[in-house]
């Protein structure tokens, strides 16, 4: 079977990518001809653990290409996956459509015999209906094609893998011809027992939305309990775990700390109340899960400014630059968020990250970044651990002592025990302990 993934962004490089490990030939397509001449040169623009030496296995193998060419890689092709990016509308907060629609009308173009046309971007209830009619609209004649939704549930620094061995596959179809085409491209996961959700497509395109902003709300409820924890002298840590330990409820997520960011959390809770606003739904506890973390950044530097008695000309080091570890995405990273807050305060600050300083500078211009955890650490006031990278779990804490102004260690991923670090001379600070 032949496939065409259009976008080679994270979601739709990391596609390609894996179903061509899979045996099927991709044609991944993009706009952006450097992009791809990049791409076609083994120079992948995003860091995913694992993903170059897979790209570079599969390209040498002959089942996995690179091109500007929609139109030929869309005759060539049974299914067409859509994998471009779904920006969040500036002004109400809902998904943009705009690539999407201009994807499909291309699409319509070059329709040459029957295809499915699969919605890989997270988009919105009523998308797959709106790609029907762009696609009725455009094309020559009457070729046969079927719309679906397959989303995507890949986490950034573990992409491979949730691709590899997912917990489920979700896939929405019009007509049991697209759906029985997609099962079978995901037929190598049979033998792992990988459960198939197929489902209407309005129901595949809302179980994304429904998924990430559920996520999402379990961050800020944590969040909101650590808050509690610490006026009440609680351990959130214990909290957590046994709450995580009733199956119903489950452990994963109840980690508190500077709120969530990246590519999706943010866009999709903002989507999905959007949507919600245009059918008169309220959507309350999403919404009140994003006001939690709208404002879990401030919680966060009045953390470091109490520690420290005040910020103006107070010297920082900040361990952490990407929203989350195995990543370079910065994409509302609370690092940034934090960085941004304490330099108006007047804080001077050095970072560091191991992958993510390139994209952080063009983020934030003028951000001063060191060597490593050690140079940044060397005569600050305060050490603020902004995210837990593996190489940031087991710092030497008495070289630190030596180089720092002050022994300050402000940790707001709780990655430390309290009593240790305190036990080594530092003044130790974190979140809901």
């Amino acid at each position: 079977m032949n496939i065409s993934i259009v976008g080679t962004g994270y979601v739709g490089l990391v596609t390609g990518t894996c179903f061509a490990e899979f045996g099927v030939a991709v044609t991944c397509v993009d706009s952006d001809a450097a992009k791809i001449e990049g791409l076609r040169a083994g120079r992948i623009p995003i860091y995913e653990p694992g993903l170059e030496a897979m790209v570079e296995r599969n390209v040498r193998a002959g089942r996995l290409e690179f091109t500007t060419d929609l139109a030929g890689a869309v005759r060539d092709s049974l299914v067409v996956f859509v994998a471009v990016g779904t920006p969040q509308d500036p002004h109400h907060g809902r998904a943009d459509l705009t690539y999407v629609m201009q994807v499909a009308e291309s699409v319509a173009a070059h329709l040459n015999d029957y295809k499915v046309i699969v919605t890989k971007s997270t988009v919105p209830v009523g998308t797959g209906r709106k790609i029907r009619e762009v696609i009725e609209k455009h094309r020559k004649g009457a070729t046969p094609f079927s719309v679906a939704s397959n989303p995507e549930f890949l986490r950034e620094g573990s992409a491979i893998e949730d691709f590899m061995r997912p917990n489920r596959v979700v896939i929405g179809a019009e007509d049991e011809r697209a759906a029985e085409i997609l099962k079978d491209l995901y037929r190598p996961l049979f033998l792992i027992e990988t459960p198939i959700v197929v489902t209407d497509l309005a129901s595949a395109e809302l179980i994304k939305y429904a998924s990430n902003a559920f996520l999402a709300v379990k961050i800020s409820y944590i969040n909101e309990i650590a808050r509690l924890c610490e006026a009440v002298g609680a351990d959130v840590h214990a909290i957590s775990r046994g709450m995580g330990l009733d199956n119903r409820i489950g452990r994963k997520f109840l980690h508190p700390g500077p709120g969530y960011g990246g590519s999706c959390f943010p866009k999709d809770t903002r989507a999905i109340i959007g949507t919600a606003e245009e059918h008169d739904v309220p959507m309350r506890i999403i919404s009140a899960a994003v006001a939690v973390n709208d404002g879990q950044c401030d919680l966060m530097v009045e953390k470091i400014r109490k520690v420290l008695g005040g910020l103006k000309g107070a010297r920082l080091g900040l361990l952490g630059l990407s929203f989350k570890p195995e990543t370079d995405d910065v994409r509302e990273s609370a690092a940034l968020k934090i960085i941004d807050a304490l330099r108006r305060a007047g804080a001077e600050l050095r970072a560091y990250d191991p992958v993510a300083m390139d994209r952080a500078r063009a983020e934030l211009p003028g951000l001063v970044c060191g060597a490593d955890e050690y140079d940044i650490a060397a005569g600050a006031d305060a050490l603020v651990l902004a995210t837990e990278w593996n190489q940031f779990r087991s710092l030497d804490l008495p070289r630190l002592k030596t180089i720092m102004k002050r022994p300050v260690l402000v940790d707001l991923r709780n990655v430390y025990t309290p009593e240790d670090v305190r036990a080594e001379g530092f003044v130790y600070e974190c979140v809901g302990r």
